[in-house]
């Protein structure tokens, strides 16, 4: 998700309902994991408040506080992991020590649902456009589960756009997808299955270098209505 979801949109859930319709299971266990914000407990709330409220059960994983036992053996029993906003590089480095990014392919590779919005989104590709240190926007080396680079916020911050172009031009990023808030991208496997949103207006875009420019080809997303899954 590009933007999106209980955290920015508490009173539409459509992207919501559509991450958990995918596990398959009529109550599917999900997982949040708020690592980017640094477990914040507002945040977990938030989360608590609209999921309890949809048909699943759930839960959340925290960094600085896990699960009595194996945090694998609680990452895999996980129908969903949910990945929150925040910080992706620190994300990544605290699931790098705590080797659950391994655990994270594992849960992937055996057909556990992987979501996010915005550092949840981007972690999941080789690289993604970021603001996780002071400045200007800056490129990041992800997980690379997913080919390519991610671009969250596209229309809902007014530097993502030229400065993913940018990025692109300069050869410091190579070309990816980018998500207006609401805009969602659905993969199965590694490969693009559809595009979804929960705002008419939001839009997906495969961004790429053409005749040594930046440039947008836009993906109409299937428009989710409140209250369907």
């Amino acid at each position: 998700m590009g933007g999106g979801g209980f955290s920015m949109e508490p009173e539409n859930l459509a992207l919501d309902r559509y991450v958990l319709a995918q596990s398959g299971k009529e109550r599917p266990n999900v997982c949040f994991v708020s690592t980017a914000s640094g477990d914040s407990i507002d945040y977990l709330r938030r989360f608590y408040q609209s999921f309890r409220t949809l048909e699943c059960e759930p839960s959340h994983l925290s960094v600085f506080n896990g699960p009595l036992g194996d945090w694998r053996d609680f990452v895999l029993s996980k129908d969903v992991i949910y990945v929150g906003g925040g910080n992706t590089k620190n994300l990544l480095a605290l699931w790098r020590e705590w080797k659950l990014d391994e655990i994270m392919r594992e849960a992937w590779e055996q057909g556990t649902v992987l979501a996010g919005v915005s550092a949840g989104s981007i972690c999941w590709f080789e690289e993604g456009i970021t603001d996780s240190v002071p400045g200007p926007l800056t490129p990041l080396r992800c997980l690379g589960f997913l080919k390519g680079s991610n671009c969250p916020h596209y229309d809902g911050e007014v530097n993502r756009r030229p400065s993913y172009h940018e990025l692109l031009n300069s050869h410091r990023i190579g070309p990816g997808l980018a998500c207006d808030d609401g805009a969602a991208l659905h993969y199965v496997g590694d490969e693009l299955h559809r595009v979804v949103s929960s705002r008419p207006a939001a839009r997906a875009y495969r961004v790429a270098l053409e005749n040594g420019s930046a440039r947008e080809t836009e993906l109409i997303p299937e428009y989710l209505v409140p209250g369907d899954s």
